[in-house]
């Protein structure tokens, strides 16, 4: 019968790993796969059966204190959730190991139906090691990935789902609880949450389009300024303009800091010294969003000149030339010919700098700290962002439900806009024509 031993081999493999290997006479293998699954059902089965019953439950046993004593030390629902994580993660590589096992079974298993002898244990490793390079040193870094990257995302998303918060669902005095989408509908339907959520919100956006646009066009128009024929020494004017951003952003904001400062700050004594008064840089709401914007450009331009410099050398020179002989002025030069091909070349890159400006924290939380304060705002400050409002959230006010739930909103946001600008970009249109 045509593939017989392929499909009995298949089949075995499913009722127990190793089983079909056994049956294609690969005994090595097949006792590997089955010694393998025996060790599990053994001695993994109870471990993750209690994973599985604390990522449902989150516990059931609360801290209990006598006299400040630990009674009951109860169970810790956070401890548990990550526990479950990991066992769902552990159960993921098993299946991946029990299809291949499937695989290897059904492979070998039709070898035999041609008539060819399947490969030993040996040959079968060698041959693995010939096709599956690649993905043998892939592995070490997807298991990284597992656990470094997947394990926190999950985690982080799942917070939003319960009622981790203070101050009375923080473990381990007290157990934590799913709720469902109810922190999603406290954030637009609680008046406090919500208006805070989408002040933020409202300023995030202009902050994030204000700081991309700003250090773009002035690293734009300092490109363009210092590659003009005209200017002579460009590499030593380059190399001035440049030191913003090599200067430590760190202690260059805490300069700024007190460079702003409205009482002692040198720029208003200065403004005082000519007859003029102070302004109060950095306990106004306006002039603070002001100043951070204005702070965001000293540190951004650089990066963009200088990437726009490397772009303006490569502009072929001719079609300047042939603009001018069609009476082109320098203005309509610039706009149909400089701005095109500059866009063309660095769009992508704006793309990811509204990204990183969104999520902005360095900038914000060291200059203003998300001040001045907003009484109408819960936990956060005139300033604030999406992100430096999370900071407050979870480390300084143990609300970790409703800032997982904001970094799930910001997530999709901007996620959806990378991905919609990233597609209407000519470059990456241009690249899948290629």
């Amino acid at each position: 019968m045509i593939r017989s031993h392929a499909r009995m081999a298949a089949f075995l493999s499913t009722v127990w790993m190793g089983l079909g290997q056994l049956y294609n006479r690969q005994w090595l293998k097949g006792l590997f796969f089955f010694l393998f699954e025996l060790i599990l059902v053994i001695f993994a089965r109870e471990p993750f059966l209690r994973a599985m019953w604390g990522l449902w439950t989150l516990g059931e046993t609360p801290q209990k204190r006598v006299g400040g004593k630990i009674v009951v030390q109860g169970d810790h629902s956070i401890f548990l959730m990550i526990e479950g994580l990991i066992a769902l993660i552990l159960l993921l590589l098993v299946l991946i190991l029990y299809i291949q096992n499937i695989r290897d079974a059904y492979t070998d298993g039709r070898a035999r139906d041609l008539g060819e002898r399947p490969l030993s244990l040996f040959a079968a490793g060698r041959k693995l090691w010939e096709t599956g390079y690649a993905y043998i040193l892939l592995t070490p870094a997807f298991l990284f990935t597992l656990f470094l990257t997947v394990l926190p995302l999950l985690f982080g998303v799942l917070i939003a789902f319960t009622n981790y918060s203070g101050p009375y669902h923080l473990p381990p005095k007290s157990l934590v609880d799913w709720v469902g989408f109810k922190t999603f509908i406290d954030l637009f339907s609680l008046k406090t949450w919500s208006r805070t959520f989408w002040g933020i919100a409202g300023w995030n956006v202009i902050w994030a389009v204000l700081a991309t646009l700003s250090t773009y066009f002035a690293g734009l128009f300092y490109a363009v300024l210092i590659n003009a024929k005209r200017v002579k020494g460009k590499r030593i004017w380059r190399a001035i303009f440049i030191l913003p951003w090599a200067i430590p952003q760190f202690i260059a904001i805490l300069i700024f800091r007190n460079i702003l400062n409205g009482q002692f700050g040198p720029l208003n004594q200065l403004l005082v010294s000519i007859g003029l008064p102070r302004i109060p840089w950095l306990s106004d709401p306006f002039w603070a969003k002001v100043s951070i914007v204005g702070v965001n450009l000293w540190f951004g331009f650089p990066y963009w000149m200088a990437l726009m410099s490397g772009v303006l050398t490569s502009v072929d020179r001719e079609l300047y030339e042939a603009a001018e002989v069609d009476g082109a002025s320098p203005s309509q030069q610039f706009w149909r010919i400089t701005v095109p091909l500059v866009m063309l070349a660095t769009a992508p890159l704006m793309i990811m700098s509204f990204a990183f400006n969104f999520n902005n924290f360095n900038l914000i939380y060291l200059l203003t700290s998300g001040g001045p304060a907003n009484p109408s705002y819960a936990y956060a400050g005139s300033t604030d962002i999406l992100i430096s409002w999370i900071y407050k959230l979870t480390l300084e006010q143990s609300q970790f439900n409703m800032a997982s739930a904001v970094s799930i909103l910001i997530f999709i946001v901007v996620a959806t806009i990378s991905i919609i600008n990233f597609r209407r970009t000519r470059a990456f249109k241009e690249e899948d024509l290629v």
